[in-house]
């Protein structure tokens, strides 16, 4: 076994073959350590491997009005007190 995390780089594919080979009704090894343990000497408040950063994604610049229309539409049709549930506006 590797002494720090450092020398370990393992793929995706290898950690789904380590997580579905391992035996779930073996005990913990002596030297295992809490991840409350491991996750309070890392810098980050979550680790990359946990979390991974967001990614910006470039939206078309109509979709955005689009969306904000649809939701003042569906605001105004509840401020008017009607219902638009079943495809029809009726008085709720």
């Amino acid at each position: 076994m590797l002494e720090t995390r450092d020398e370990v780089a393992f793929t995706d594919e290898e950690l789904t073959e380590l997580a579905l080979g391992a035996d779930t009704a073996a005990p913990l090894a002596d030297d295992a350590v809490p991840i409350h343990e491991y996750l309070a000497q890392l810098p980050a408040p979550l680790p990359g491997w946990y979390m991974p950063p967001a990614i910006a994604r470039a939206d078309k610049p109509w979709r955005r009005p689009v969306v904000i229309t649809i939701i003042f539409a569906f605001l105004l049709i509840d401020a008017f007190g009607l219902c638009g549930t079943y495809g029809q506006l009726v008085f709720a």
